[in-house]
């Protein structure tokens, strides 16, 4: 059973808006640069400087939501949390998701068990199944947690633009990856897809890392190990992360790590 609707042309096309206007805007740039080579270069200023303004706005949310500060990130989210259509819906999955992604799961779980079924609970179900997966790996819930990644892998794409499309596919097999590194069962592929999915993803991205480390250290790279989790923040024990952290780093200190590296 699909749990999207099926798009209109209209969405469809509206998907792609933001990658047709960026080409459109490089290509306008070029052509002014050809044929009016003053207008071309204020055109090009101007446009360098809203794209610089846009990263730097990027790079300070990217810096928030991977500094494991899970009260500044929701916040932040406040004001636009109390702005979602269907919010009792949606309003508690967000939280779920922010907790979950910084490993702590009873508050998540209890968010979860807020989200009331209204209007956007089908279509959000994709949302609440990832959040559902990392919390079965983080507590243990190994098989269950793949299965739910599978159940993920295998939903219908969103209608959306190409690069939105990427990151989603990313994701899903991001997710599958994690659950197989808790449950010990990785392939080497995994961690290389588990460092990819924390660049790109900054709200997952300890989730990511630290699943990549056991990964590695199962595949004999105890030193790439250390590396993806040497500059995490300090986790409150309420965190799953607190306890992955020491529990990595005594296995990096074993002797048979050592002995692997």
């Amino acid at each position: 059973m699909s749990h999207f609707s099926s798009p209109s042309f209209g969405s469809r096309l509206l998907a792609w808006v933001p990658f047709v206007l960026s080409a459109a805007v490089v290509a306008l740039a070029i052509e002014l640069s050809i044929s009016r080579p003053l207008a071309g270069a204020v055109f090009g200023v101007v446009a360098a400087a809203l794209v610089m303004s846009e990263l730097r706005v990027r790079r300070r949310v990217r810096r928030l939501l991977a500094s494991g500060d899970v009260h500044a990130v929701l916040g932040v989210w406040e004001a636009a949390l109390r702005r979602l259509p269907d919010r009792e819906t949606l309003g508690p999955l967000f939280v779920a998701t922010a907790f979950a992604a910084n490993g702590m799961t009873e508050s998540a779980r209890k968010a979860l068990s807020r989200s009331a079924r209204g209007q956007a609970w089908e279509s959000a179900m994709e949302q609440r199944l990832f959040v559902e997966t990392l919390l079965d790996a983080f507590e243990g819930e190994r098989q269950r947690a793949i299965e739910r990644a599978e159940e993920v892998r295998r939903l219908p794409l969103p209608p959306a633009g190409p690069f939105l499309r990427g990151r989603v596919i990313l994701l899903r097999r991001a997710l599958g990856a994690l659950a197989r590194a808790f449950a010990r069962t990785s392939t080497p592929d995994d961690a290389r897809l588990l460092e990819r999915a924390a660049q790109a993803s900054p709200l997952v991205h300890w989730a990511m890392r630290y699943a990549a480390a056991i990964a590695y250290i199962d595949h004999r790279d105890p030193e790439r190990a250390r590396t993806l989790i040497e500059s995490a923040p300090r986790w409150p024990e309420e965190s799953a992360f607190y306890y992955f952290h020491e529990e990595i780093l005594a296995k990096l200190s074993a002797p048979s790590a050592s002995a692997s590296a």
